[in-house]
């Protein structure tokens, strides 16, 4: 089947997959499979779906919306969101059934004042500061707010549900002195009278490699959707299957001469007489422009260069002599078991990570769905219909071409 003129093709199969591959790499009580960010750009609704046909038992995502648009479609798993505004409303968190992540005083009190507005108990996890000063409890102030939360949890506002913080993954040191100071917060939290049954530190990197991090829940995220977290290590050296495939079809072909100049400023120019090919997706798709020449995309299974100045809607490639044509499949990137480059590859070209190249890709990019979870659900309710030419497939389009 030929691709869409520009598509990203979701494998939800592949995130089913993974997560059961991590999981039985792992052995933690609990797995949080991460949505945020849309599903790092593959899609939250269909992703967290795979995910708990995969064996997760927590969804994670940042905000609140991004949480509420989960329980909107209909799913019902626990869920943490842990970034907040000011002006968040815990109310339809805690009316949701969402966990909160906390990380100061004030938000403790926000929540703790927001589940008396609603009648209702807020579960709450706490993020304390281990060393990568971004948003939690400094150490100085670890005291206070767990005193202040079992307070709030005797009088019935508030259920401290679990202690959690993240590592930077800068080096072992750094790692080493992050594990005893989420020690420190362990036990700061239980002298302040909290029993907690969640504490999770671990993301991919560190519950691969890192066992001591493991505690009683881990927070996959990037491996969930087959890409490494590491620089020496690919995907498929850990048994995962990238479940996104970036594509489209030849929208023009043209013969220059040699000494041809190609695209905006002239950047490159053709060293013999060459053929191009023009790919229709650009920068406004999440292709990265820092990628030109030096990227690469595949083309009836052959691998060509990316060339010249990557365009807000296009870009092109030198093909040579290769015998492509107008309306010739193309894979920007996707499982390079099929000859595909990776997300890696193209994160290299334009001086990123995987992480990046998967996350950016726009919404003018439709999203299609193959591999349903197992329990058969439809990965979205709008992204349901079979596609057409392909009998017996799970395939789906999503018509509102999800993303961020």
């Amino acid at each position: 089947m030929s691709a869409a003129f520009r598509e990203a093709l979701i494998d939800l199969a592949a995130v089913q997959a993974n997560v059961a591959h991590l999981r039985s790499l792992i052995g933690t009580r609990h797995t949080m499979a991460v949505v945020k960010a849309n599903g790092y750009g593959h899609g939250a609704v269909p992703v967290a779906r795979a995910a708990l046909a995969g064996g997760a038992d927590w969804l994670g995502v940042a905000d609140l919306d991004e949480a509420l648009a989960l329980r909107a479609a209909g799913i019902d798993a626990p869920l943490l969101a842990w970034l907040h505004g000011p002006d968040s409303d815990f109310t339809a968190g805690i009316s949701a059934d969402i966990d909160l992540g906390l990380s100061s005083a004030v938000q403790v009190r926000q929540a703790a004042d927001a589940a008396l507005s609603v009648g209702r108990t807020a579960s709450v996890q706490i993020k304390i500061e281990t060393g990568l000063n971004r948003n939690g409890v400094d150490e100085a102030d670890w005291a206070e707010v767990f005193r202040l939360a079992a307070a709030f949890e005797r009088v019935g506002r508030l259920r401290v549900r679990g202690v959690f913080s993240h590592l930077a993954n800068t080096s072992p040191a750094d790692d080493e002195a992050a594990l005893l100071s989420f020690d420190r917060g362990l036990a700061a939290a239980a002298a302040a009278g909290l029993t907690v049954d969640l504490a999770h530190l671990a993301s991919t990197a560190a519950a691969l490699r890192l066992p001591a991090a493991r505690h009683s829940m881990v927070r996959l995220g990037i491996g969930i959707y087959g890409q490494s977290p590491f620089d020496d290590a690919d995907s498929a050296a850990l048994g995962l299957i990238p479940a996104m495939t970036l594509r489209g079809r030849v929208a023009a072909v043209r013969q220059v001469a040699a000494g041809a100049g190609v695209s905006y400023d002239y950047l490159w120019r053709a060293a013999a007489d060459t053929t191009l090919a023009l790919i229709p997706l650009g920068y406004a798709d999440g292709v990265p422009r820092q990628a030109m020449n030096a990227a690469f995309v595949a083309i009836g299974g052959v691998q060509h260069p990316v060339v010249g100045r990557i365009a807000m809607d296009q870009f092109l490639v030198d093909v040579g002599a290769a015998p492509v044509a107008v309306g010739d499949d193309v894979v920007l990137f996707g499982d390079p078991a099929t000859g595909a480059p990776s997300a890696a590859e193209w994160g290299a070209a334009a001086g990123t990570i995987n992480y990046d190249i998967v996350t950016r890709v726009g919404a003018r990019v439709p999203r299609r769905y193959v591999g349903a979870p197992a329990d058969g659900a439809a990965p979205d309710a709008a992204a349901s219909s079979p596609a057409a030419g392909a009998p017996g497939s799970a395939e789906s389009t999503d018509a509102e071409s999800v993303g961020e």
